[in-house]
């Protein structure tokens, strides 16, 4: 974990996957930074999360597609939802420049959700 930093330095080059850092973790709640080069979630795979997820797109852009088919395109700035077992795909990011999302994982036990 991290004790300071900047969500736009030492990002990180093209790779196979996408990057993942820890920026803060506390029973209950996990903030990281995601950066990604034009990934997407494999074909007929769905995140099926144990707890809520706010996400805001910093930079780039992404499409978020949900299992009912409704889609989120996110550019930068656009931030987002997710509550737990909502199943859902990342079905683009950006090719042409980094797509750096902020992703807060909420643990619905511990209480601090969107009320």
């Amino acid at each position: 974990m991290l004790e300071r930093g900047n969500l736009f330095r030492n990002v990180p080059e093209r790779a196979a996957d996408e990057h993942f850092d820890i920026l803060l973790r506390r029973p209950g709640l996990r903030i990281e930074r995601i950066v990604s080069h034009g990934h997407a979630s494999p074909p007929d795979f769905w995140y099926d999360q144990p707890a809520d997820e706010w996400v805001v797109v910093l930079s780039g852009s992404a499409v978020i597609t949900y299992e009912n088919g409704e889609e989120n395109i996110l550019m930068p700035g656009d931030w987002f939802f997710i509550p737990t077992h909502r199943r859902h795909r990342v079905s683009r990011t950006s090719a042409g420049e980094p797509t750096v999302w902020l992703a807060v994982h909420i643990d619905a036990q511990a209480g601090i959700g969107p009320q």
